[in-house]
Parts: structure tokens; C-alpha cells; sequence
């Protein structure tokens, strides 16, 4: 078996009152709250091929999952399927994307915007069970989020897979969505926003923050401190310019179906792009990436839809 070398777990019995923003140093503590979440995902992330040591233990590949992995916004199929099931009405998951869109195009440096948004991120699976969410995930997957996957990139993660290494995805998205994802497509593993539970029942708060931006290359350095990775020779993709940390993170970045600013970035970067879409469409989803690209922006893209299915 590979030697690992665990990251440390910290105390997060108390994620929502342990380290608020301070008056007098909001940036640096929404960093710190970063580093949690990036660390948090790492300790709880499932490893479904842990026991089996890979012919190139050192390098890994790191996948971001909507409209790299996934056509679309992965939190949009849960959500959608979660309203099917009545898990919450449409007044609330147009409230809360109404916040998770302000949080993402406004107030990603304002504490408190950023506290709202912690707090309405996972709060319809509050009160729910952990095995049933799971569960349900499973069937959500089946029903919408298989077809959905972009086989170009699937061949990749595979490509990586053949080769010895391991394959995590990396994503705004609940872990518990993004370990489906992983799982029903024969990867290692997830790392994923992470939402408290106690007793086997979700609390609707956070552990640390969302994985968005800084928070996923944090995870990946933390996870390659776990596993033993050399960076250098790992490679990351990702459709969107907020993935920046976690591409800069490793040897090999390539962008997947980008959006112009990251496009421009990975041509003057001499990384590699590539794009499954095809002519209109892809100058389409070019234009409103950043809008349903990320678990965040897929609240706002899952309101939107579950509205006008309900007017």
C-alpha cells in the first residue's frame, strides 16, 4: 500500500461561529475560512480506490466539474431534482440563488455578502438525512446527469486513469454530489463544498467556506501533502477564469470549454484548450460561462428554471 501522510483534521464542531469576520480584518479572515474549506475537503474526501496502490503514486490529475466534466451547472440537476421531490418550495431556492448570484459577481470580497451566501448555500438540505440525500443524489445522477457528461472529457480523466494516476474532481458543488459524480464514472475520488452534519442529519452550515476560487488550490495542495504528490507533475482542468488557483497549482493546466477571460489567459499561458462545444453554441455558452459555470451560479440557473416551470 502507498504510505500516506494524513492532513491534520481540525475541530470543525463549530464552523459557523469559529473565525466570523472581524471588523478589523475581513480580508485576511475570509482567507483563513478559504484555507478551511480547501483543508476540510481534503480530510473528508472519499478516496473509492484508497486500497489500491497506483502504478504512478506521485502524479494525479484535478478536474472541475461544471461544463468541464458535465454540461451545465451540477447543482442545477440536484436542485431541480430535489424540487421535484419537495424538498423545498420555489420562493426558497429563488431566494437563496438571489444571494449565491450577488455572491458571485459583487460581494465575493464583502464579509457580509459573503456570510449570507455561506449561510443560504446549503440550506435546503437542512434537516435532511445524510443517507437519504445520498441516496436520492444516486437517482438525480441517473435521471439527468449521465447524459450530460461530455464525453471528450470523460476520455481524458480516463487517459489519466490508464496511466496509473489518480483522478479527484474538484468543485463548488456538495461533496455529496461531486462523490456521485466521481463514483459513477470510476474516478478516485471528490472534493466538494463541505456541509456539516450531526448525528447522520445535515445542520444546513458550512464547514469552512464554498470551494470556489482560492479554496480549490488549497484542497489540492493539501490533498497532495496527503498523498504524496509532486504537483509539478499533476495536471488540473477547468472550464472557468476562478479556477486560476487551482491551475496555477500544478505542472500541466489545460482549459475545457472556456470562458473568454481564461481562454486569453491559457493562450498567453501556452496551455493547452479544449473546447467539445461546436460553432453557435459554443460562442453561446462562451458569452453566459460565468453565469452557470460553478455549484454557486447553479442555484441562480436552477431558480430560474424551477420559476418558469411554476408560472
Amino acid at each position: 500500500m502507498h504510505p500516506r501522510n494524513p492532513v491534520a483534521i481540525r475541530d470543525y464542531s463549530d464552523p459557523v461561529t469559529a473565525g466570523q469576520p472581524g471588523p478589523s480584518r475581513p480580508r485576511e479572515d475570509l482567507r483563513r475560512r478559504s484555507r478551511l474549506a480547501g483543508e476540510a475537503a481534503a480530510a473528508v474526501a472519499e478516496l473509492e480506490s484508497s486500497l489500491e496502490t497506483p502504478v504512478d503514486p506521485t502524479a494525479a490529475a484535478f478536474f472541475d466539474v461544471d461544463n468541464t466534466v458535465i454540461r451545465g451547472a451540477s447543482l442545477f440537476h440536484f436542485a431541480r431534482g430535489l424540487h421535484r421531490r419537495r424538498f423545498f418550495s420555489t420562493r426558497d431556492i429563488v431566494a437563496a440563488a438571489w444571494k449565491q448570484a450577488y455572491f458571485r459577481f459583487v460581494g465575493v470580497e464583502d464579509p457580509e455578502h459573503v456570510a449570507q451566501a455561506r449561510a443560504s448555500a446549503l440550506a435546503f438540505i437542512a434537516g435532511h438525512r445524510v443517507e437519504d440525500v445520498r441516496q436520492i443524489g444516486e437517482e438525480i445522477f441517473d435521471e439527468t446527469m449521465a447524459k450530460r457528461i461530455w464525453p471528450g472529457t470523460r476520455a481524458l480523466a480516463q487517459m489519466h486513469l490508464d496511466q496509473g494516476q489518480r483522478v479527484w474532481l474538484v468543485t463548488a458543488a456538495p461533496l455529496e454530489i461531486a462523490t456521485t459524480i466521481a463514483r459513477r464514472l470510476g474516478l478516485t475520488g471528490a472534493l466538494g463544498t463541505v456541509a456539516e452534519h450531526v448525528d447522520g442529519v445535515y445542520t444546513g452550515r458550512l464547514v469552512g467556506d464554498l470551494m470556489h476560487g482560492p479554496a480549490k488550490g488549497d484542497a489540492v495542495r493539501a490533498l497532495a501533502e496527503q498523498e504524496g504528490l509532486d504537483l509539478a507533475r499533476c495536471s488540473a482542468y477547468s472550464d472557468s477564469y476562478n479556477d486560476l488557483p487551482m491551475l496555477a497549482a500544478v505542472g500541466d493546466a489545460c482549459v475545457i470549454n472556456p470562458d473568454p477571460r481564461l481562454r486569453d489567459h491559457a493562450r498567453a499561458q501556452g496551455w493547452r484548450v479544449r473546447d467539445y462545444r461546436t460553432g453557435r453554441k459554443a460562442a453561446r455558452l462562451g458569452l453566459v460561462g460565468a453565469a452557470t459555470a460553478g455549484g454557486v451560479a447553479g442555484a441562480a440557473m436552477a431558480a430560474i428554471a424551477v420559476r418558469r416551470r411554476t408560472t
